[in-house]
């Protein structure tokens, strides 16, 4: 017997008929448990679709987003055409947020571990015996400093649920990074003065002078940015310039009209030498080159381009004509981050290149750099602090001394992420409890004692301000755009909000947070300070059409609340270059780069994103290298050669500790003693589609740091490159890729020398 989708969902909520079609047929159990009769919606044949405003929480860059909703089940995701940061784009990023929500192995609720530590046994439990498990654990720790809470740097209310939760317990809170943005947030402050960062007005811009930044692609917020860049390029005006500066040809780099490479680690160097030659010509800004010169005692001199040249790579020639290049086509902007601020002098590289901004006028003007004002709503955590590597070198040998009884995570993944020359996820072992809030099992969940799985942020509500705001005020509204899909389960069962789930927990424990009762009244608290304000994009002269008009719009801002604060005198520059430090025997200089799909490994577990073609190479689903295409000629190394990175400091994660194995691709636009490989792969725990795939980058790096904030120097390491004889056909978009799952038992051809 035939029955079509329809006749059968028909057949289904008549009741009692449907059970015996359901026997008959043999309808996949699968069907049942989404479709089953309890389930069904109301408008499930309505052929009625709803859009729904919120928040995209796949990335940090908080974009605005509207979903389709059609009988119960989110179809599609939008951009919010609204919404400041990204007025209606969005990336592959925020569509892949389906996946996530309807992924196959979401954890359903609450577990406990019954074997040992990362043996993959579990119980599940209800939420008020996991609640009372760690209750008891946090009542028994004889210091309360010995609970450490870490978290993605979210600025949002369920972070300032987090705040509240461990400073009156007395805990410790830690805010994780995988590539860290230690260096450019201090660089911002030492050198504009602001605690949060600014709005690079990259669609107002003449021309724009970029280092190691890729944000086209992931740094920063690459849809504004990339939004922006569309307007610098194609604008009713002439069309801007950009010059990228870089150690890899990264997509950002492709982009630009001109790439200079220089050596790793110098491109603070090169903005000196810049710097010089403005100062020296008399194009930039007097007051300005009086204050980064200290009144002219610092000499300039010494960084001229014939006295540089050798030392960045690039000719003296060329950096005087970029330097009046600059200067000349007003406004610009500097923009520095990515691997420029992840060497050992990253500081020194930051400051040097934000510092230019100063130089030719461009900061708190329209088409450079912009400030942010704090939001309209108090206590709302508006800055991101973000942990240093010293911080984690510090929390793993607290934890190998028994310093940490109880470790609670949430959004965040430091076992997957930190290098493997910390000893992190072995110190880990040390930790009596460990507590993940992840909805879906990653490597540091693996680990855990106690699962406490949170809901998708489709299925919950927040506040929150992005982190790269537009250069005023906004505050976006996060709102279910569906009942949680595990909700049928009963209310002791299934996902929860992680703020409802702290407040729970310090209820029982008896702490004050100072906070509204429940985690939605202080959610309509902050929205009333909103409606108090009488301005921005949503008025109403009732507080419930308020709440209504900003939930329809995504959120709440006010494109006149600029940043009052004027630029500050900026402090004078380093009056000595500081040299980059690298670790390892290596002939190449190892520079890891957040995937435009995976990113740092997050994006890992859903099969869109991994199918997403690299912008570069256009590979998916795997670890690649990518190497000089002359180099790679020399050493006899073809795409697909299947090769060993070596670095000194081992590979804890893999059977030998002699490094990781990656395709290589080679690629004429790589510098000749540099290599580069994506991050996001090599997951030891994890989902179906991305345990044990691929290579962890981060395991082999040298736990090098910043000589001056102690962030992780994570472009300072060196190795080798070794063939192993064998050979996969690297997965690319325009050529032929293995059909998932077989493709991770793909066999590996050895190749020998009589092989043709």
């Amino acid at each position: 017997m035939k029955l079509t989708r329809r006749q059968f969902l028909g057949l289904v909520g008549g009741g009692g008929a449907a059970a015996v079609i359901f026997q008959a047929c043999g309808v996949p159990e699968a069907e049942l448990f989404v479709e089953s009769t309890n389930q069904i919606p109301e408008d499930l044949v309505s052929g009625l679709d709803n859009w729904y405003a919120t928040l995209c929480r796949q990335c940090p860059s908080t974009e605005g987003i509207v979903v389709r909703v059609m009988e119960g089940r989110a179809k599609k995701v939008e951009g919010n055409v609204d919404f400041p940061v990204n007025q209606g784009k969005h990336s592959a990023r925020c569509e892949a947020g389906l996946q996530a929500l309807y992924h196959p192995d979401r954890i359903a609720g609450p577990l406990v571990r019954t074997g040992e530590r990362g043996g993959g046994q579990w119980e599940e439990v209800s939420w008020p015996d996991a609640l009372g498990r760690l209750a008891q654990q946090l009542r028994g720790l004889r210091d309360p400093a010995a609970l450490v809470m870490v978290t993605s740097p979210e600025n949002s209310y369920s972070g300032l649920v987090a705040d509240r939760f461990v400073t009156r317990f007395g805990g410790q809170r830690l805010r994780y990074e995988t590539l860290e943005s230690t260096n450019v947030r201090r660089a911002v402050k030492l050198v504009y003065g602001q605690d949060r960062m600014p709005d690079f007005d990259i669609e107002n811009s003449a021309y724009i002078l970029s280092f190691g930044a890729d944000f086209l692609n992931t740094w920063g917020s690459p849809v504004r940015h990339a939004r922006g860049y569309g307007q610098f390029r194609q604008g009713d005006r002439e069309r801007g310039t950009h010059v990228h500066v870089d150690s890899r040809f990264s997509m950002t780099g492709a982009s630009a009209d001109e790439i200079f490479f220089v050596k790793p680690g110098r491109e603070g160097l090169l903005a000196l030498s810049i710097a010089s030659v403005i100062i020296e010509d008399g194009m930039g800004n007097t007051a300005a080159a009086d204050a980064l010169t200290d009144g002219g005692r610092i000499d300039m001199g010494r960084f001229a381009p014939d006295r540089v040249a050798d030392a960045v790579g690039v000719s003296a020639d060329r950096i005087h004509s970029l330097a009046h290049e600059f200067a000349e086509h007003r406004p610009g902007i500097a923009i520095g981050g990515g691997s420029a601020a992840a060497h050992t002098n990253g500081l020194f590289n930051m400051i040097a290149i934000y510092s230019l901004n100063h130089l030719v006028n461009a900061v708190g003007v329209p088409g450079g750099v912009m400030f942010n004002p704090q939001p309209p709503i108090r206590d709302l955590p508006a800055v991101s602090t973000v942990s240093s590597f010293a911080d984690w070198q510090k929390l793993a040998g607290q934890m190998r001394n028994g310093g940490v009884g109880v470790l609670m995570v949430r959004d965040a993944d430091p076992m997957y992420g930190l290098p493997g020359a910390t000893g992190f996820r072995d110190a880990s072992f040390n930790v009596p409890v460990i507590v993940s809030f992840s909805n879906r099992m990653d490597d540091t969940t693996a680990l855990a004692d106690i699962v406490l799985p949170e809901h998708s942020y489709l299925e919950d509500w927040d506040i929150a301000v992005p982190d790269h705001g537009p250069g005023y005020q906004t505050v976006g509204f996060q709102q279910p755009v569906i009942r949680p899909f595990f909700e049928s389960r009963g209310a002791h069962l299934g996902t929860r909000s992680f703020a409802d789930a702290i407040m729970t927990l310090a209820a029982d424990l008896g702490l004050d947070l100072g906070l509204p009762a429940t985690f939605a009244e202080m959610l309509q608290d902050g929205a009333a300070q909103l409606h108090g304000e009488g301005r921005g994009s949503v008025t109403a002269t009732d507080f419930r059409a308020f709440w209504n008009g900003a939930l329809q719009r995504g959120g709440w801002w006010d494109a006149n609340a600029r940043s009052a604060e004027a630029a500050v005198r900026p402090p004078a520059l380093p009056a000595q270059e500081e040299a980059p430090q690298f670790d390892g025997s290596g002939t190449f200089h190892l520079i890891p780069f957040a995937s435009a799909s995976l990113m740092d490994g997050r994006g890992a577990s859903l099969p869109w994103l991994q199918a997403t073609p690299d912008p570069i190479s256009s590979a998916t689903w795997r670890t690649w290298v990518e190497i000089n295409a002359k180099v790679a000629e020399e050493m006899d190394i073809r795409e697909g050669d299947l090769v060993r990175i070596v670095s000194s400091f081992g590979n804890p994660d893999a059977s030998s500790a002699e490094g990781i194995e990656a395709l290589a691709y080679p690629h004429p636009g790589v510098p000749p003693d540099v290599v580069c490989v994506p991050l996001g792969q090599g997951h030891r725990g994890g989902t179906r589609y991305e345990k044990g795939r691929g290579s962890n980058i981060m395991s082999i790096l040298a736990p090098r740091a910043d000589t001056q904030t102690g962030a992780l120097a994570w472009a300072a390491t060196r190795v080798s490159i070794q063939k192993t004889g064998g050979w996969v056909r690297l997965p690319k978009f325009e050529n032929t890729v293995p059909d998932f799952p077989r493709d991770e038992e793909q066999e590996v051809i050895k190749i020998t020398p009589t092989d043709t």
